[in-house]
């Protein structure tokens, strides 16, 4: 037990022995030649990474029904979280607004009609003109002509009396869940104004933040679980999605989606839960986590050499079970100190101690 401070060489065998027993790692098997109690000596082990964050079920996008004509809202039947199917009427459109825009369109198309009419009974005449030799054929040519347009025009107010009528109605474009309405039945509204916002049938995600230097692993198709906090059924997810800009608290934002064809049906907007990513395996340094030492936002750990106990910085990687993988700072076959390391880092810190006044 050379090299090892009077407090320690104090403890025994019995308190080693306890030690060796509570870290023992299944995978790890003891080595001949184990170094004095008090410190181990650390291997390399392939460890499967993984990821772990916070994330929250949101839509992928909503979709806002808007008027498409000025006029009054009425028959609004919709509240937050109706079930709406696609072309299913939510309102209908009224007032003093609509009826005029209606009354123009049908006069346009009485008057389209009328001239239709007229050229049509022109080019009779000028069939019997032409055939009693009265007429040339180039104007025959030019009543015809004034026909096919006359006709041309007739359809197009048709259709847009129709467009026109249909505009009284407003429809869900898609099959969805209403999360918002904006309007109420009576209301004067202008064209292009919401009425309601909705959530397409469907088209909910995952949202998540990951910090660290763990982000820098991330890819898109990379696979993990999504577990819901409270009742819910874990689900596979992948990363569909990673923002290319750091969020305002420095997480990098990801997007995920189920790994299957069809989202979970237990999935509900604003639900959380915890995401797990399963990364490549690494071949790392196991140490035990007690050896583990925070200090001023780093992790450090103490080398055994001989000359000494040397604080040496480490980047914590995954944890297994009483031990905890090494991403850097630390090579396989150095020994480190676990038995009142913390204590044996900050010795002497009295010294550096000044009391307030």
């Amino acid at each position: 037990m050379e090299g090892l401070s009077p407090r320690r060489r104090a403890r025994g065998l019995g308190a080693a022995a306890a030690l060796c027993a509570a870290l023992a790692l299944p995978g790890i098997a003891a080595r001949a030649g184990t170094p004095a109690p008090g410190w181990v000596t650390v291997h390399a082990q392939t460890v499967p990474e993984s990821l772990r964050a916070y994330g929250q079920v949101e839509p992928i996008a909503t979709v806002r029904v808007r008027t498409a004509e000025a006029g009054t809202l009425s028959g609004l039947r919709i509240v937050p979280g109706s079930k709406v199917q696609a072309g299913e009427t939510l309102a209908r459109m009224a007032g003093p607004r609509m009826r005029a825009l209606l009354v123009a369109r049908e006069q346009q198309l009485r008057a389209a009609q009328a001239r239709a009419s007229a050229a049509g009974k022109a080019l009779a005449l000028e069939v019997r003109q032409v055939g009693a030799q009265l007429s040339t054929r180039q104007a025959l040519d030019a009543v015809r002509a004034e026909l096919t347009s006359a006709q041309a025009a007739a359809r197009t107010a048709a259709a847009a009396l129709q467009a026109a009528r249909s505009l009284r109605n407003v429809r869900a474009p898609v099959a969805a869940t209403v999360l918002a309405v904006q309007a109420a039945n009576g209301e004067q509204l202008g064209a292009g104004q919401a009425i309601a916002t909705l959530q397409p049938a469907g088209g909910l995600w995952l949202r998540a933040q990951v910090y660290g230097a763990g982000a820098a692993r991330l890819h898109v198709g990379m696979t993990g679980r999504f577990t819901p906090s409270g009742q819910g059924t874990p689900a596979a997810v992948r990363i569909a999605a990673i923002s290319p800009a750091l969020a305002s608290d420095g997480g990098t934002r990801i997007g995920l989606v189920p790994a299957g064809p069809n989202p979970p049906p237990g999935w509900i907007n604003g639900q959380w839960g915890s995401v797990l990513l399963q990364g490549p395996a690494r071949r790392m340094v196991l140490v035990p986590t007690q050896a583990l030492i925070l200090d001023r936002g780093h992790w450090w750990v103490l080398v055994h050499t001989p000359t000494g106990e040397q604080p040496r910085q480490v980047v914590p990687g995954p944890a297994h079970g009483w031990w905890t993988a090494i991403s850097s700072g630390l090579s396989a076959g150095q020994h480190v100190v676990v038995t009142d390391a913390f204590l044996d880092y900050h010795r002497g810190i009295a010294a550096h101690y000044t009391p307030p006044d």
